[in-house]
């Protein structure tokens, strides 16, 4: 497609990066620019509408970060074949294949047989359990008052939503805009990434060491005046990092001294809280206001109950519920009679305490025993740890052969997508990686380890 096509089809009126990226957007999504079609030039769409190549550039980096587009070289920019889908390449990416395995570690999930039963609490409701009307409260005020007594800083609201990610969604929908900057881990969770591509927002990745983020590596980020930041506080995904309360204020104390981010938002993912042997922190002690915490239930209580809990800035908080409104409206006030019953009964409160304690030791198990055969994984909190390997390849081959699989460590490479790391991250060996969910294996941590340790020290001769 040549130039002036492409202008008859597009009005181009803001020839801003993000107008451009819009209008372009809008054009494949529609279907008037089919897969595969190749676009003009950088120079020749700049000449066209009187800007700079740069400006065109910035829009075509923004579209290729969505999954729009893709460069081929030499041979131009194209639109990607089923674009208008969505990109979600990362999620994709972690996806486990059907095929049964002997022990699969790679699916980040927690070990059913340790979470609460259900069945005791279904029952318990059932006696009670009262339809409701469309103007309730979106969150049942007794839900709402355990809440607040475990949260780790005072938040100005607090409601439920339909999980982490659907929590983490919607903030990001109210903070970010086409274009911005967010400031991420390095390695970090793949779907956040996605998220930002979707939202045409550029991911900043900053490493993290066993502490979480660095605080080094967020204050140079920091200078890129990016509108977000995300960060998990606790048993980091992939890597199980956890950060201290010392981390946590030296953290806060970059954000309150750096320049030009007033309006910066911190967004905080406690997937794991209540399975997390680590002490509940949050930045949101030290940046009142500037904080939304979300903390997630399916790790200690069951995924499929699809709760999480957001506290944050009053107006912030009511902005996302005033958008869920015209949606889902909120979370089923059944299930969340079920999660308050789970919080608040001895049973289950004991069940929780301990698959925690199942869980920490299944972590140092795994973890000991790798590094006694020379395998340097950090220790770790929750149910995941980030293994270094020589070939991720190689070493997701060799896993398969012996019957176990793990997911493979690119999709949570932040700079994967083509961003430079800000500080340096925690590499192996050769920089490569593994993610390996400890957390469901119940028995025989050596055997385990013996074949996790032997496929990360495998190169095949055929280059993996």
């Amino acid at each position: 497609m040549d130039v002036t096509e492409l202008r008859s089809l597009a009005p181009f009126d803001d020839t801003t990066p993000r107008g451009i990226a819009g209008d372009l957007a809008r054009l494949v999504n529609s279907g008037e620019l089919a897969g595969g079609a190749r676009l003009p030039t950088v120079r020749e769409l700049a000449s066209e509408l009187g800007v700079s190549p740069a400006t065109v550039s910035q829009a075509w980096q923004a579209l290729a970060r969505a999954g729009l587009i893709e460069s081929r070289g030499r041979a131009g920019s194209f639109v990607r074949r089923g674009a208008a889908e969505g990109p979600a390449t990362r999620m994709r990416g972690m996806a486990a294949p059907d095929d049964p395995v002997r022990l699969d570690l790679s699916r980040g999930t927690p070990d059913p047989l340790l979470l609460p039963p259900l069945g005791a609490a279904i029952s318990r409701i059932s006696a009670r359990a009262d339809v409701g009307s469309y103007q309730d409260e979106p969150v049942l005020p007794a839900l709402a008052a355990v809440l607040r007594r475990s949260w780790p800083s005072d938040a100005e609201a607090l409601v439920v939503v339909d999980g982490a990610l659907d929590a983490i969604s919607r903030t990001l929908d109210q903070v970010v805009r086409f274009g911005d900057r967010v400031v991420v881990e390095h390695p970090g969770f793949p779907p956040f990434l996605d998220l930002l591509d979707l939202l045409g927002a550029e991911a900043v990745p900053v490493a993290i060491d066993e502490h979480g983020m660095s605080p080094d590596g967020l204050a140079a980020a920091l200078r890129r005046r990016p509108s977000a930041v995300l960060l998990q506080p606790r048993a980091q995904n992939p890597t199980g990092a956890s950060m201290t309360p010392e981390r946590v204020e030296a953290l806060a104390r970059v954000i309150r001294s750096a320049e030009g981010v007033d309006d910066l938002v911190v967004i905080e993912d406690d997937h794991s809280g209540l399975i997390s042997t680590e002490g509940d922190v949050t930045l949101g002690t030290h940046l009142p206001g500037r904080v939304v915490h979300v903390r997630s239930f399916a790790k200690s209580h069951g995924p499929d109950l699809r709760i999480a809990a957001v506290g944050g800035p009053r107006d912030l908080v009511g902005r996302i519920m005033a958008r869920r409104m015209l949606g889902p409206g909120w979370t089923s006030r059944l299930l969340q009679s079920i999660l308050l019953d789970l919080l608040t009964d001895g049973a289950a409160i004991d069940a929780v305490a301990e698959a925690r304690r199942a869980y920490y030791t299944r972590q140092r198990a795994l973890g000991d025993a790798l590094r006694s055969r020379g395998v340097p994984v950090a220790h770790a909190d929750g149910i995941n740890l980030w293994m270094p390997v020589l070939s991720e390849r190689s070493t997701l081959v060799q896993l398969a052969a012996a019957g176990i699989r793990v997911a493979g460590g690119t999709p949570f490479l932040a700079a994967s997508a083509g961003g430079a790391v800000v500080a340096g991250a925690r590499r192996g060996p050769e920089g490569e990686f593994v993610r390996v969910t400890v957390g469901v294996v119940r028995e025989d941590a050596a055997s385990v380890a013996d074949a996790l340790a032997s496929a990360a020290r495998h190169l095949a001769a055929g280059g993996y």
